[in-house]
């Protein structure tokens, strides 16, 4: 199951609003949020070693360097955010009218990036051991909840009680 067009904008808009709500959160401006490099990917687009059939999306690292530009040796990093459309399709199939893609897309999306601003701020180490690993998804949910909260309601309170730290939301590659 891929998105279809509707879907993926809703993702979009989604990652849109997760994005203002993680730079209110984090107190940081529009040009600082910019500086968090990130590109978004679904499951139609992702490579072979994106694709986790266990989590709503993974975050991955890449790291690149332009040879006509010296002067950046040390190259730059990105993250990509691959969602994982058929996982999250299936959750919303199986809730029935319970669970609704929009609200379930906001939580995604502001769970992934507040992963890609507290890598970005060396808050943890993104090649940190499982059980590190383990102890910041614990740390990401609750500040992912913290942050949503200025926006709750029914159906968002509803993907937050159904989907807690004890569902496993991401993983990370490289």
């Amino acid at each position: 199951m891929y998105f279809n067009p509707l879907q993926m904008s809703l993702a979009g808009n989604a990652f849109e609003r997760a994005e203002k709500l993680a730079g209110r959160y984090f107190r940081l401006s529009t040009e600082a949020m910019k500086e968090h490099h990130y590109d978004i990917k679904t499951l139609a687009y992702l490579d072979k070693h994106e694709v986790d059939d266990r989590v709503f999306a993974q975050l991955c690292k890449y790291h690149y360097t332009k040879s006509d530009e010296p002067e950046l040796k040390e190259g730059m990093h990105f993250y990509r955010i691959c969602l994982q459309d058929n996982r999250i399709l299936d959750a919303v199939e199986r809730a029935g009218s319970f669970i609704r893609l929009t609200p379930l897309m906001l939580y995604i999306a502001a769970h992934e990036l507040v992963h890609v601003i507290r890598f970005d701020r060396d808050r943890i180490d993104f090649n940190a051991s499982r059980e590190e690993k383990q102890q910041e998804e614990e740390k990401v949910d609750g500040i992912t909840r913290d942050m949503l909260r200025s926006v709750a309601n029914p159906d968002l309170n509803l993907v937050l009680e159904c989907f807690s730290n004890r569902y496993k939301i991401g993983d990370f590659c490289q």
